[in-house]
This record gives C-alpha cells, sequence and structure tokens, in this order.
C-alpha cells in the first residue's frame, strides 16, 4: 500500500511543471510580445479610430506598374494592390503598440509561459463570403499551403513551428519547436487564413496566378477587375465582423478601387486632375516643386505632412555580395565614400531628408556611441570574428561638405582601393586577382536616376566602372528573385518589435533561397547567432539590446551604401474626407480609419 502510494506520488510530482503550465495556458482576448497588451478584455474600440464614424463613399487610390493575378502569396504573378482588405488572420495588430494583438477570426487563444506552442478558439460567427463557416481545417490547411507552395518568406517566418492540428472544427494548435520565443505565438496568428474548400474543389489550382476571385472571410470582397488597369473592393454590410471591437471604426467606405499608372509623374497629374482621392509622396523633390496646381494652391486637395514615431529600418544601395567584386570588404567600403549624399539631399530632395546611418533608424534599437554594458557583453564573446571598428568607433556614414566636389571621400576611397591590391588597369577600371571593378546598377524606378548618376560619376573618379539600367516591373521583380543584379535599392523595414523577419533579412540559410529578402547575400555565423538572441529575447529591454548588437555588426560590413530617412508621411487628398483626431504613431491606416464626409 506504501508502495502504491509513492509511485502515484512521484508521478504526480513529475507531473507538477506540465500540469502547472497548463493551468497558466487560459483562454485571452490578447496577447503582447513583452508585458499586457494595452487594451483590456472589455474595451469597445481603437483608441485611433472615430467608432461614430459614418459608413459609405467611395476611396478611389492609385498603383503604380501593373497587376496581373489575384493571389498575392505566391511568387508567381504580379498580384493586385489591396488584396488584404478581403482576407482576415486569426490575430489583428494595432497601430499604437510596439507589438499586441487580438482576437479576430479567433475569439481566444491560449499560450503557456514559455511559450511553446499556442492554441486558438475560433468564433463561430467566422463565415466566407460564400457563406462556409471559417473552420480550423482552413487555418491547417492555410499555414501548409503557404509554407510549401507559398512565398519563400512564409518557410522562412514559421520554420520553428513543429506541428499544426485541428482538434475540433473550431480549436486549433500550433506547436514550436523551441520554447521561449516570444513572438512566435503572435506571427502565427498573422497568418492568412484562406478557404480551404475554394482550393481544394479541383477547379483551382493555388500555386498559379488567377484573375478568378476567391472567397475571402474580410470586410470587403472584390469587385470589377481590369486586369493591369484597375481593381475595386465593394464592402459587405453585413460582415460577420464589423461589430468586434477591434473593428468598430473602421473599414468605413463603401468602395475601395485602386487605377494602375505607368509612370509617377502622369499618375501625380491624375490626382490634380481628380482621378483619384489620395497620394501619399515619396519622392522629396516632387513634394517640394511639383504640388503647384490649382486644386492645391485653393485648398481642394489637402497637402499635408503626419507626423509618426514608425523606425524606419534601413534603405540603401545594396552590394550583392554574392559577386566576387563585392566579396572584398574594402571595396564596400570604398565605394560608400563616391556617394556624395550631402549635396545630393541639397540638390534633390531641397535638404528634405535625414542620412540612415541604423538598420534599425528612428527607432530605440538604434546603435550609438560605444557598446556598454549588457550590449559590450553579447559583442564581447565575438571579438576577433567582427571588426575591431564595432568595439572602438562609432559608425557613421561618410560626410562630405556638399559642394558638390567629394575630394577628400575620393581620396579616402582610393587609399582604401590601394591597400587592398585594387589597381587600375590600361582603361582605368581597377582589377584584382582577375575581378574588374565594373558593374550594373539595376532599378525599375527611374527617380532614382538623378541620384545614382552622380554617384557612378564619382565611382569613374576612383577607377570603378559603374552602369545605371532602368527595366520594367515585372523584369526587375524576376531578376531581384533570382539575385541577378549587382546593385540595387534595397529596402529593409523594421517594425517596433523585430524578431523572425531578420532572419529573412539577414540569415546565411536565406542567402541563397530564391525570393527571400537576403539581396544583399549575408553569410556570417555571427549575425545568424545575433539574430537568434533577438528571436529569443526574454524582455524589451534584451530585445532592444539585442537588435542594437546587430545593427553594429552590420554598419560595420558595409553591406550597403546608406540612403535617407523621413519621420513623416507626406500626404495630399481631395478634401472629401475626414479622419481621426488620434491617429496612430505606426501606421497611415487611411482606408481603414478615415471616412468620407457626408
Amino acid at each position: 500500500m506504501h508502495a502504491v502510494f509513492l509511485t502515484f506520488f512521484v508521478v504526480l510530482i513529475s507531473l507538477c511543471p506540465a500540469l502547472a503550465q497548463a493551468q497558466e495556458a487560459r483562454p485571452v482576448h490578447g496577447i503582447a510580445m513583452h508585458g499586457a497588451p494595452k487594451y483590456p478584455a472589455d474595451f469597445t474600440n481603437l483608441d485611433y479610430v472615430n467608432p461614430s464614424a459614418p459608413k459609405g463613399g467611395t476611396l478611389r487610390l492609385s498603383a503604380l506598374g501593373t497587376f496581373d493575378s489575384l493571389n498575392p502569396y505566391i511568387v508567381k504573378g504580379m498580384a493586385a494592390d489591396g488584396l488584404g482588405l478581403v482576407y482576415e488572420t486569426l490575430l489583428e495588430q494595432t497601430a499604437d503598440e510596439p507589438f499586441s494583438a487580438y482576437g479576430l477570426i479567433a475569439q481566444s487563444l491560449e499560450t503557456p509561459p514559455d511559450r511553446s506552442w499556442v492554441a486558438f478558439t475560433l468564433r463561430p460567427q467566422a463565415k466566407w463570403h460564400d457563406g462556409n463557416p471559417v473552420t480550423a481545417d482552413d487555418v491547417v490547411w492555410s499555414f501548409k499551403t503557404l509554407t510549401t507552395q507559398g512565398a519563400p518568406f512564409y518557410r522562412v517566418y514559421y520554420a520553428h513551428v513543429k506541428d499544426v492540428v485541428a482538434e475540433t472544427p473550431s480549436r486549433v494548435k500550433f506547436t514550436f519547436d523551441m520554447a521561449g520565443n516570444q513572438e512566435l505565438p503572435l506571427i502565427v496568428g498573422q497568418i492568412p487564413v484562406l478557404p480551404k474548400h475554394y482550393w481544394t474543389d479541383g477547379k483551382h489550382d493555388f500555386a498559379q496566378t488567377t484573375l478568378d476571385p476567391p472567397p475571402g472571410s474580410g470586410p470587403y470582397e472584390i469587385g470589377t477587375v481590369m486586369p493591369g488597369r484597375s481593381i475595386e473592393y465593394r464592402r459587405i454590410t453585413d460582415w460577420w465582423g464589423k461589430d468586434l471591437p477591434i473593428n468598430r471604426g473602421r473599414y468605413n467606405f463603401d468602395r475601395i478601387t485602386y487605377d494602375y499608372y505607368k509612370d509617377g509623374g502622369v499618375a501625380l497629374e491624375a490626382l490634380f486632375a481628380g482621378n483619384y482621392d489620395f497620394r501619399q509622396e515619396n519622392i522629396a523633390k516632387q513634394w517640394a516643386t511639383a504640388y503647384d496646381a490649382p486644386a492645391v494652391k485653393d485648398g481642394r486637395i489637402v497637402k499635408t505632412e503626419i507626423s509618426h514615431t514608425l523606425p524606419q529600418g534601413m534603405q540603401g544601395f545594396v552590394f550583392n555580395t554574392r559577386r566576387p567584386l563585392f566579396q572584398d570588404r574594402a571595396v564596400r567600403e570604398a565605394l560608400t565614400y563616391a556617394f556624395d549624399y550631402e549635396w545630393s539631399n541639397k540638390q534633390f530632395a531641397y535638404g528634405a531628408y535625414k542620412r540612415s546611418r541604423s538598420y534599425f533608424s528612428n527607432s530605440e534599437m538604434e546603435a550609438k556611441g560605444l557598446p556598454q554594458g549588457p550590449e559590450l557583453a553579447i559583442l564581447e564573446p565575438f571579438r576577433g570574428q567582427i571588426p575591431d571598428d564595432v568595439f572602438t568607433t562609432e559608425y557613421n556614414p561618410p560626410k562630405t561638405n556638399g559642394s558638390g566636389n567629394p575630394r577628400t571621400n575620393l581620396k579616402k576611397a582610393t587609399e582604401i582601393l590601394d591597400a587592398a591590391g585594387w589597381k587600375p588597369g590600361p582603361d582605368g577600371v581597377r582589377a584584382k586577382d582577375g575581378v574588374r571593378l565594373n558593374f550594373e546598377f539595376l532599378d525599375d524606378n527611374p527617380a532614382f536616376e538623378r541620384w545614382v548618376l552622380p554617384f557612378t560619376k564619382n565611382l569613374e573618379r576612383i577607377g570603378v566602372k559603374a552602369r545605371y539600367r532602368v527595366i520594367d516591373p515585372a523584369q526587375y521583380q524576376n531578376r531581384v528573385r533570382t539575385f541577378d543584379f549587382d546593385m540595387t535599392v534595397g529596402v529593409f523595414g523594421q517594425s517596433n518589435s523585430p524578431g523572425n523577419e531578420q532572419r529573412e533579412f539577414w540569415g546565411s540559410d536565406k542567402a541563397d533561397m530564391p525570393g527571400s529578402r537576403n539581396l544583399i547575400g549575408v553569410k556570417d555565423p555571427v549575425v545568424d547567432a545575433l539574430i537568434e538572441q533577438i528571436v529569443s529575447a526574454p524582455t524589451r529591454e534584451d530585445l532592444v539590446v539585442r537588435c542594437r548588437a546587430l545593427d553594429r555588426v552590420l554598419q560595420w560590413g558595409y553591406y550597403l551604401v546608406p540612403n535617407w530617412h523621413i519621420s513623416a508621411w507626406r500626404v495630399a487628398y481631395w478634401d472629401r474626407f475626414d479622419r481621426p483626431e488620434n491617429p496612430p504613431p505606426f501606421a497611415l491606416p487611411v482606408a481603414e480609419t478615415w471616412w468620407a464626409k457626408p
């Protein structure tokens, strides 16, 4: 009797951690990456919406280029803009918190303290546009399909999901192959949930482009489609999610349309002509000089800047380090001295931009000064594997006097190339071991030409031959996907809570994966190790310090020529709309939160 009781006691003790964990994984309405979410379970609406905003009217938007597909989740084809309005996710991220998410298709979620798994219970009212219910089988099928047939991003982003199971028709559980990844339950909640019954009916092939509108579960359905020219989205008035607190005051337009233009200048003139309603301007020179139309002068078009605190990440002229000429760090360093940013910003942007120096620009994750305290402790084990500059010097891009004659910088570039053994040949182009400093700058946006051409002329002065080439967007996309370029413009956007996407940006195992976002081709075990530390950061403070450490190593890798950023959205829109008085700091959700004036 005593032996039986002792055995039972031992078994009970061994189960206590699991029992305690199961007890702590209670259903909740929302989750934050670190700490608690801002909005309580009984919240009525988001702070950055007008819950009484009237419904109705049309928002007409523009897009550049073309489209030939209504499937945005695969590599093939050019997907139409706005398709996110058609589909929903398990959770919805807010735009006024670093990273919190609340139940959308899921009415609740459960995850243990170590976040080794997450389970979602679906809302019984969630339905597809054709009337079928959204089920756990849809979630499982969506995950497995996206990570096998979808764009490479999904395989990378969800690499640590070990298993996904529909436990009941309304409950789905994801199990991870690691514990302590704070982000995994939240990013699993971002998975687009797709209609299994539609894609498995024997008539539709998910792996192929399509212009046949599939049913979604979101607030809008696809209306009229004119391939390459325009697409319309129509609000579903009896949408199942319209009365949820997360959606109150959102999705106010009855119709949202996108008209396509081949050229940015033509698109701007179309705004002035009243052919569409809203434009976000990304070209500083146009913002300063081109908005002199009568409709702007008399106030019918509102021209304004909306400040934000959104991290700006990094934009730059990226080196494709898969190319032999860019595998030499000295070459990459030397070429950064040939870009006269100060003169270019004054000449082409009226001084509107701030030079980017960090891969986490405009955020607390930006590395400044020298590494100290916890950050130094993170970097110390890698001493000898990373440049000594990481420990001794604050990184800043080369600076000129803005005169347009960067003689001092070009002299420095020449000295770096000479020291690295790159000698001028008979034609003046430098070479080393049979590799010539001769490359092509590939682009699909002619607006960059005025920035790039002075750069190429400066390169010529130091013995580097560079050609600027603009190709059509479809061809450009295909070449970038296969890394068939020497140099191009790269944009690496960052959120307030960096995590798993860093593997996609800089991970060694993504460098040779076609379609990945590791455009540069970074293959560095130190970078890989720092990424894993970011992914497993247990607190916000740890995340910030670890991002600074990664930032510092990337800065001194000279992987690109840093460009610029601005901490405001420049927008122009016809005065037919109202917007919330308290806009969110981390997004510009025009289609979601603005409304048409009565």
